[in-house]
């Protein structure tokens, strides 16, 4: 597996660039550092030849003390050249995990739908840290062991030239190993990394559906496929230790062998006074430090190998582009009554799926319209269309007249409230999950709110009112009690527009009141598109349209349909047996 220079310049160009100055700081450094491991090397031949052999008492204080003074300037630059990278990789990490996420905030619900959400969390996490180790750790190593076995092959050269070209037999044969080890190591960390996000979106399956799993007695199930997904992880985390560790016994035998020669040819050249002892082991002392810069250098190929695979898998979903966006020089919609219509719409999740077939509707302003029909009908694929989730293929939509595609999408969403059966709260306080739809509102109207929705009446029950954490989409609460908290989210956006998608379904009695009492409030004097599967929404309808098969199949008054669409008649017939 070559090095992918396009992702590499596409790192720099977009990451590490902007902190360049620290990392050329960090270079600065791993020079001095350099430059004090080779001065380590070169002392021990002026210490022994003048301390051991000539025994100069001059030189008995001075020689120690420079190798004290080296140690220190190695320690100290090699400290600050990995503090700086250190900064260097946490900034690019939030760079990159910024950039990501602002990707999956506009991105289109279609892309969202897709792809797990467990996937993305894998991104975020094992892939950007993956990355950033490759612009940290490799580009620190790269500096700092380049340029101390640059100096220490300065410092093997003056002593002996013909002993260090022996040793340099070694720099290239640890590369030719390194470069077959992190081919295999490229390709495992894409595996790896594959089934890591796996298992992340596995993970968060077992904690939304952990209810589920107790009630259908499942427990030992998902032990049993849990052991299944970690134990491929550990296979393909151990294949990855494996080949890092690998490097060790091939450098360690090569070591060996160039020791060897060298002793042998060192033994040589001192019978023959062609060197003398004290340069031998400055000499020696000089190959054995190098010999941790060359094991680095040789096993670097494996770590870009590994940011690479995770570049691979994190700027494709950064450099998505919306499809659902603003044409050039946009303008604001107005709404003025909230008349909306549908002209002639098609639509369909996938090419060869279509869920909308020539949809025509007219939604009357300041009026509610109830959309009758089976379960994937088509219904809540309508509402979906109003606030853009997703383009239609063919047709248009419009409000007040106005088509929805040639205004700004945050003019048309501004004037949309949506309330759901499938409540989305935020695991924060009762108050700012309520905020959520006016970050601006003050306390008294977010308590208007929830009074208008009948929600402040449990809120004074909770331990800290308005101040309580629900936990998890609410998981501390009713479901009525979380759908009281969406509609006075609703409310507190005061927008023309609401679209209801079976909001009152699967409740009690006491409970359903509250919430058509509260659902009245919201919904008066403004256009109300509601999904109706209650006898009591349907009636209060002004309009109602029957959805088969992503088609009209019938409109008009409750009592107008009960005469003219058979399967109107039966809905209704059904509504009143329950």
């Amino acid at each position: 597996m070559s090095i992918d220079f396009q992702i590499l310049k596409r790192l720099y160009k977009s990451y590490t660039r902007k902190y360049l100055k620290k990392i050329l700081l960090s270079v600065f450094f791993t020079i001095i550092l350099a430059g004090s491991t080779s001065a380590v090397a070169y002392l021990l031949d002026p210490a022994i030849d003048q301390l051991f052999i000539n025994q100069n008492q001059q030189m008995l204080y001075l020689i120690p003390g420079l190798i004290i003074l080296a140690f220190a300037a190695k320690g100290s630059s090699l400290y600050l050249a990995k503090v700086l990278m250190i900064a260097v990789s946490q900034d690019v990490k939030r760079d990159m995990q910024v950039d990501m996420f602002n990707t999956i905030v506009v991105a289109d619900t279609g892309l969202i739908d897709k792809k797990h959400s467990g996937k993305f969390i894998a991104n975020l996490t094992n892939d950007i840290n993956m990355i950033t180790n490759l612009l940290s750790v490799a580009i620190l190593n790269l500096f700092k062991d380049s340029f101390t076995l640059i100096a220490l092959l300065g410092v093997m050269f003056y002593q002996n030239w013909k002993l260090s070209l022996i040793a340099m037999i070694m720099i290239p044969l640890a590369s030719g190993a390194a470069r077959t080890l992190g081919k295999r190591i490229g390709k495992v960390t894409t595996e790896q990394m594959v089934k890591a996000g796996s298992f992340m979106s596995y993970l968060v399956e077992i904690f939304k559906n952990h209810k589920i799993i107790k009630i259908f007695q499942n427990e030992n199930y998902e032990k049993k496929r849990a052991r299944i997904v970690l134990e491929e992880l550990k296979i393909k985390g151990q294949k990855i230790a494996e080949i890092m560790v690998r490097a060790s016994p091939i450098m360690e035998f090569l070591t060996g062998i160039m020791i060897a020669c060298l002793v042998y040819v060192a033994a040589i050249l001192v019978s023959n006074n062609e060197l003398e002892v004290s340069k031998f082991f400055s000499f020696l002392a000089a190959m054995m430090l190098a010999y941790q810069p060359v094991r680095s250098l040789a096993t670097l190929n494996m770590t870009i190998q590994q940011g690479l695979a995770g570049a691979k898998r994190v700027l494709p979903v950064i450099d998505e582009k919306p499809e659902i966006t603003d044409k050039d020089n946009i303008k604001d919609l107005k709404f003025n009554i909230g008349e909306i219509i549908f002209e002639n719409v098609n639509f369909g999740y996938s090419k060869e799926d279509e869920t909308l077939k020539s949809v025509n509707l007219k939604f009357p302003g300041e009026k509610m319209t109830a959309l009758v029909g089976q379960s994937g009908a088509g219904k809540s694929t309508i509402l979906n269309l109003i606030p853009r989730f997703y383009n239609i293929q063919k047709g248009d939509i419009k409000i007040d007249e106005q088509s929805i595609y040639d205004y700004s999408i945050y003019s048309l969403r501004k004037g949309i409230s949506l309330v759901s059966q499938d409540t989305t709260l935020f695991d924060d306080t009762v108050k700012n999950n309520i905020a959520y739809a006016n970050l601006n509102a003050t306390d008294e109207e977010i308590k208007e709110a929830a009074k208008n929705s009948f929600a402040d009446e449990f809120i004074q029950k909770l331990p800290k009112k308005y101040e309580t954490l629900i936990g998890e989409n609410g998981i501390r609460l009713s479901g009525g009690e979380k759908q009281r908290l969406s509609i006075a989210r609703a409310i507190l956006k005061k927008s023309p527009v609401i679209l209801l998608d079976e909001a009152t379904s699967s409740l009690d009695a006491e409970t359903e009141s509250k919430i058509q009492k509260a659902i009245n409030f919201l919904t008066e004097g403004r256009t109300t598109i509601v999904i109706a599967h209650r006898l009591s929404t349907i009636l209060n309808s002004d309009k109602i349209y029957v959805i088969e098969n992503g088609q009209v199949m019938g409109s008009g008054s409750h009592d107008e349909l009960l005469k003219t669409s058979t399967i109107y008649k039966n809905f209704y017939e059904k509504q009143i047996k329950k």
